[in-house]
């Protein structure tokens, strides 16, 4: 006979199985990274926090990068030292800045006179091939190289005015190692100094101004309140500069955090096209501090020219060197018989 003791007693302890105190589950702890760029923190805020914003949001506590500006950990050019080692888990840089022990390292930043616009960048990457050899040559040192694009231009803001190439002769101009290297031979004089302090070195007489960017960077990090003069001429068309992380923490991230990652460099990318192109326009047509110069085109050729000098010298330096720079060569010549828009004559 069943009574209401037993009843109560078979239940409790047949139901010990459905009625047990749930399992507590605790959440994994998120992924850390710490993630440095080769831009201070005015110029940051546009060209990288945006990609780390993107990212943070989407991995929903499963990942959380920490981001650091110019020289906060290391300074730009021990960027890769520290990257190989893990101090940092992701960079974004260009190879030239970070002082890559590639064969890379004369191409990132500003090749002279190999790109015209920002997007030139992107389809030589793509569909010219530049990303697999990026990538390649990258995994033999142990970092994952992720994604390349294009930026602003190289332009020259400077305290005197310039409106020929006798103009560049002894000016000390804050500048990329490879740029600096080719500009020498106009007798210009490049000056390493880190990041945040070249806005002071202006104003201190150690810089005569800088040739690193466009004129939105010019306006947007203080360089246009301490410099009178924006040369119109370029050295280079587009940055190029790239995404970077620690082989191993690349191969440990799951694949669904992979994925968000690398949307969130594509998203960067985009924002920064606009960002940068209208910029330039905008502020060479309003912008009230600095004055427009420009050194006539005929004169300019031989800028022009000595590029070619210097891609044929640069071509001599390796195997790799030389099937980047016919890659280069390919496309200008595309771009060439294109015309306008793609090529300015």
């Amino acid at each position: 006979m069943t009574t209401r003791r037993s009843f109560l007693r078979a239940a409790t302890l047949g139901g010990a199985a459905t009625l047990a105190t749930p399992a507590i589950v605790h959440a994994q702890a998120p992924i850390k990274w710490r993630f440095q760029t080769y831009a201070g923190a005015a110029l940051g805020e546009f060209v990288t926090k945006p990609v780390i914003d993107y990212i943070n949001t989407a991995a929903n506590g499963e990942m959380e990068i920490e981001l650091f500006y110019a020289d906060q950990i290391v300074p730009t050019g021990e960027l890769f030292q520290a990257l190989q080692s893990g101090t940092i888990d992701a960079v974004h840089s260009d190879d030239d800045s970070m002082a890559s022990p590639t064969p890379l390292q004369v191409f990132g930043g500003y090749f002279p006179l190999a790109t015209k616009h920002a997007l030139d960048v992107p389809v030589l990457f793509e569909q010219y091939g530049l990303a697999d050899i990026w990538r390649s040559e990258y995994e033999k040192v142990g970092v994952a190289w992720l994604s390349a694009a294009g930026q602003d231009p190289c332009n020259f803001n400077t305290k005197k005015e310039v409106t020929s190439l006798a103009d560049l002769d002894g000016l000390k101009l804050y500048t990329f190692p490879t740029a600096g290297r080719f500009l020498a031979q106009f007798g210009v004089i490049p000056v390493s100094i880190p990041y945040e302090d070249a806005e002071v070195a202006v104003q201190t007489g150690e810089l005569d101004g800088m040739a690193w960017s466009g004129i939105t960077e010019d306006y947007t990090v203080g360089w246009a309140n301490v410099t009178d003069y924006f040369l119109t001429n370029n050295i280079s068309g587009a940055w190029i500069g790239s995404f970077f992380v620690n082989q191993k923490q690349w191969a440990d991230l799951p694949e669904h955090l992979k994925s968000i990652v690398m949307a969130g460099i594509e998203a960067g990318h985009t924002y920064r096209n606009q960002w940068y192109w209208g910029g330039e326009a905008r502020l060479r047509a309003t912008g009230d501090q600095l004055k427009l110069r420009s050194i006539p085109q005929a004169e300019w050729k031989t800028v022009e020219d000595a590029a070619v000098t210097f891609w044929d010298e640069i071509a001599q330096e390796g195997e790799i060197h030389s099937k980047i720079v016919q890659i280069f060569r390919d496309y200008n010549e595309v771009l060439g018989k294109a015309g306008p828009p793609y090529s300015f004559g």
